[in-house]
């Protein structure tokens, strides 16, 4: 690396909450997921209820599972924050098309990246947060 862009490694601590708050989406996502396959009766009322057709509800939850995955390798953990990203951006977009509250997806997007900043010294190289005095 150039001077001027290294950043120090991250402290255990830090780590350690990254990875706690990076596993709420990706369990979150990975429940959804395999709910999915099973296709309870709340799970087909929730996505009419969306607007979505039935036949959505499995390549929805292989999406979800594959991007929780992606996101959870840390090797592809930045490319899966940005499935994240566009996977929750469609959330909220549905959540608001037919008036509900949509702060959920919206959470789980910043945690997302939140989790990752404090996670991937790659990340906090490229957006540093503080500036060198």
């Amino acid at each position: 690396m150039e001077a001027g862009t290294q950043t120090a490694k991250a402290s255990k601590k830090m780590l350690w909450t990254g990875r706690v708050i990076s596993a709420l989406p990706v369990l979150m996502l990975l429940f959804g997921g395999i709910m999915s396959f099973m296709k309870p009766p709340m799970v087909l009322q929730s996505v009419a209820h969306l607007g979505y057709p039935e036949r959505l509800v499995i390549p929805l939850g292989v999406l979800e599972i594959v991007c929780a995955l992606v996101y959870a390798i840390p090797r592809t953990s930045v490319f899966g924050a940005i499935l994240l990203t566009a996977y929750f951006g469609g959330a909220t977009a549905t959540h608001v098309r037919i008036g509900e509250a949509f702060y959920a997806p919206v959470i789980f997007g910043v945690l997302v990246w939140i989790g990752l900043y404090l996670r991937e010294d790659r990340l906090r190289a490229l957006v540093p947060l503080r500036s060198k005095s």
